[in-house]
């Protein structure tokens, strides 16, 4: 039999009695419907005899294969487009000033450090990967003994960049930074202080060009 009637219930057979068909032509597509204890369902997608127009449509794609012949004028019309790849690295796309790359302590134009110490950062890090130690200066200010970044925790959130009252540390553009060793990404102070000093311009500018909407 070219149609198979598939029971939706276990509970429910079909009979002589129960079940009647009727068919519904559009196009050469008809359905029918069959009465499974009391529902009715139907059974859709069986194809009755199709008239001349539909044959000679489906006999002239076949042979002339239109749809190949559509599929390959899209193919190669791709190539006239402009590519939508660089070539990285030796070609870098534009990045968001609020992009979060690597971390960096920022100085003052003077050359003194940012940083006073208030452990903002460090108590609003949800991964728990900064640590710092401070101590009292002669002149009263507090300034950083000890600040450590551990980058395989960082989930680079920006919460440490935002809770700085100071714009101290911050998330810089620079993402190419991955190493050889575990030890490597274990940031401290002095490490960070020389992102900060590498990458100043840039980190400036983007904060310059986001400070409308902090």
């Amino acid at each position: 039999m070219s149609r198979v009637l598939i029971a939706l219930s276990f509970a429910h057979r079909v009979t002589p009695r129960a079940l009647k068909c009727h068919s519904q032509g559009a196009r050469g597509v008809s359905s029918s419907s069959v009465v499974f204890g009391g529902g009715e369902y139907k059974q859709l997608g069986r194809i009755d005899s199709m008239e001349w127009k539909d044959i000679t449509e489906r006999s002239l794609q076949s042979i002339l294969m239109t749809e190949m012949a559509r599929g390959m004028g899209v193919a190669l019309g791709q190539i006239f487009k402009e590519p939508a790849t660089i070539n990285y690295p030796f070609e870098k796309g534009p990045l968001s000033p609020r992009f979060r790359g690597e971390h960096a302590l920022r100085r003052y134009p003077s050359g003194e450090e940012r940083c006073i110490a208030c452990k903002l950062c460090e108590a609003i890090c949800p991964a728990q990967a900064i640590t710092i130690e401070a101590e009292e200066r002669a002149d009263g200010s507090r300034r950083t003994t000890r600040y450590d970044i551990d980058m395989t925790k960082c989930i680079y959130c920006g919460f440490c960049q935002e809770a700085c009252p100071v714009d101290a540390i911050v998330e810089g553009p620079n993402f190419e930074y991955s190493t050889e060793t575990h030890e490597e990404l274990l940031y401290n102070k002095e490490k960070l202080l020389n992102n900060g000093d590498k990458w100043e311009a840039e980190i400036a500018a983007n904060l310059e060009a986001d400070h409308l909407y902090r």
